[in-house]
């Protein structure tokens, strides 16, 4: 998988100043408006996509890591942004440790199996320490 699929040549990587999730996936959101990755009247339906689906179970996947992800008709193409937290992020995680890393990604409605494969190839790149080490 090639992140610029997701990410672009400028991938938007912030330091977050988030407390906990629902904030964390906020910042991530405005920073895609911010970089006309989405636009800025889709922001809040976009929002509403992301937490519908982390209220139905966390993407907190442990080991620091945290993948909040939608579908949705309102991107044309695969979206994301990540953010980094350097105290940690309370997200609900799997095995209850802050999240340091929130990959947020956007697929666009209807491709079911682009989202899943890009998911797990998400999964694996982020449990990558030379990955995580470069961001």
């Amino acid at each position: 998988m090639d992140l610029n699929d997701f990410l672009g040549p400028q991938p938007i990587v912030i330091d977050l100043l988030a407390q906990n999730r629902w904030e964390a996936i906020d910042e991530l959101i405005d920073q895609l408006v911010i970089h006309h990755k989405i636009k800025a009247e889709h922001r809040d339906a976009i929002a509403d996509s992301v937490r519908k689906r982390e209220q139905a179970m966390t993407t907190g996947i442990g080991y620091g890591i945290g993948i909040p992800h939608a579908s949705t008709d309102l991107v044309g193409e695969p979206v994301g942004a990540i953010g980094r937290s350097r105290s940690g992020v309370q997200f609900d995680a799997l095995d209850g440790q802050p999240v340091k890393l929130v990959m947020l990604f956007l697929v666009p409605q209807g491709q079911f199996q682009k989202h899943l494969h890009s998911l797990a190839d998400l999964a694996k790149l982020l449990h990558k320490k030379d990955f995580l080490d470069g961001l």
